[in-house]
């Protein structure tokens, strides 16, 4: 970046900057002004109707029959009340006021603070193309992306043998995987789902060659974070001519790959039950009363970086953590070359506890981690999981851990790539940088 690109940036940092500390004072002199000393009682309402409804949520699915009505009820009342309260005070509007202003200010003081922060990147590097690429596509995965986007026939065009699944019968994509590493395959690339994906990324990474992911599933979430065309998956088979090799990550699960994360409890439960395709909401409402209050499922035990959190509802063990300040960027990782496994687990045992989850990653329930190496254990010798969307039954103790870098991934040179993440808001550092002097580019003094 040169001199005078520099001094925009900075220029448009403090205004920004500027901006966001206006909007934020604005906010709060429009609570003061209007509304006085009732202003805190607005906030105090404002808060008590979201903790009522968060506790009548988690009672509602904890809760069967009249008292879940009751407590749904109570759960979408709370917020309606609490408007028509300020509308019945004549503050309404200026609630709405400075509530629109609070979100200028955040807006204003995240792009200010996101321009001091450069993304995280997994380095790449040139690569010659493959000479015998393999590729596995699943025709029906994605709502049959392999043929609106004609996969099958393009990928052939570029050089690569193609193998589709056969839908009606199960096919050992493993098995398949190998046989084609023995064939003298030097790629191997899936059209499919996450699951898949995994599994063939287990067999090239077993024998250091590269992996290519083709975004044809329905979540596509691998793709995301490698920073792929989830929309045009034809545009990843330009990585087999033009691409570039990332080294990241791979988890491992009772020595099976995944890319993306494996879970447990409550939503792993939930999955497999035999009616839970045919009906899924009725099968959730049915099954979650007891499983989250502990009478139905196996009680486990999490034990990861000297943390031990015992009997969660939900654990979440994710091949690199997630992000979490940022709400946006919910289902991402920042990156996929940091050597450690992210950690989730929930815990909610009561409607006080479900109200201070609001609190996000400081609530009482919710523990966040990263570690080397994760063992989940239960008092069953058998838990459920569910492994990159696969359903799975495994032995316990679950032990799940990371092979930093372990897999080659061949990517297009020119992609959309990951979003840049929001950073936390440091109002001290808006402060300093809406208060810092701008210093004229070196050379622009006078001659």
């Amino acid at each position: 970046m040169g001199t005078d690109a520099r001094v925009r940036d900075r220029r448009a940092q403090r205004w920004s900057a500027l901006l966001a500390l206006a909007a934020a004072a604005a906010a709060a002199l429009v609570l003061l002004v209007f509304a006085g000393l009732r202003s805190v009682v607005l906030l105090g309402v404002g808060l008590a109707g979201l903790a009522v409804a968060a506790a009548g949520a988690w009672c509602a699915l904890t809760r069967r029959g009249l008292t879940r009505v009751l407590a749904g009820t109570l759960a979408a009342a709370a917020p309606v009340t609490v408007l028509l309260l300020y509308a019945w005070a004549g503050l309404l509007w200026v609630v709405l006021v400075s509530f629109a202003l609070w979100a200028l200010a955040v807006s204003a003081g995240g792009a200010a603070l996101r321009r001091d922060t450069r993304p995280e990147r997994t380095p790449e590097v040139r690569a010659a193309p493959p000479e015998r690429p393999f590729l596995l596509m699943n025709p029906r995965s994605g709502g049959g992306k392999v043929g609106i986007f004609h996969l099958k026939e393009k990928a052939e065009q570029l050089g690569a043998v193609v193998h589709l699944l056969d839908t009606a019968h199960h096919e050992d994509v493993v098995a398949l995987a190998r046989s084609a590493v023995n064939e003298g395959a030097d790629l191997l690339g899936v059209a499919g789902g996450d699951g898949t994906q995994a599994m063939v990324a287990g067999v090239a990474a077993e024998h250091g060659i590269p992996f290519m992911v083709i975004s044809a599933g329905t979540r596509n979430h691998f793709a995301l974070d490698l920073g792929l065309d989830r929309d045009d998956p034809s545009s990843c088979l330009d990585a087999l001519t033009d691409g570039v090799e990332l080294r990241v990550d791979l988890g491992f699960i009772n020595g099976r790959a995944f890319v993306n994360n494996a879970s447990f409890g409550t939503y792993a439960a939930v999955v497999q039950s035999p009616d839970y395709r045919d009906d899924k909401v009725r099968t959730i409402l049915e099954m979650l009363p007891d499983l989250l209050t502990h009478q139905r499922g196996p009680r486990l035990v999490v034990r990861a970086a000297g943390t031990a959190i015992d009997a969660p509802q939900a654990v979440l063990v994710s091949n690199n953590p997630y992000r979490m300040g940022d709400p946006a960027g919910l289902g991402r990782r920042e990156v996929l070359d940091s050597g450690v496994l992210g950690v989730l687990g929930i815990k909610v045992d009561n409607a006080a506890q479900a109200a201070g989850i609001l609190r996000g990653r400081y609530g009482p329930g919710l523990t966040a981690l990263t570690a080397e190496e994760v063992v989940v254990d239960a008092d069953e010798p058998e838990i459920q999981a569910g492994v990159d969307g696969e359903a799975l039954t495994l032995p316990t103790p679950v032990r799940c851990w990371i092979r930093p870098r372990a897999l080659r991934v061949r990517v297009p040179r020119h992609r959309p790539g990951v979003p840049q993440s929001k950073p936390p808001m440091n109002w001290r550092r808006l402060r300093r940088l809406a208060l810092a002097r701008e210093h004229p580019a070196a050379g622009s003094g006078a001659t």
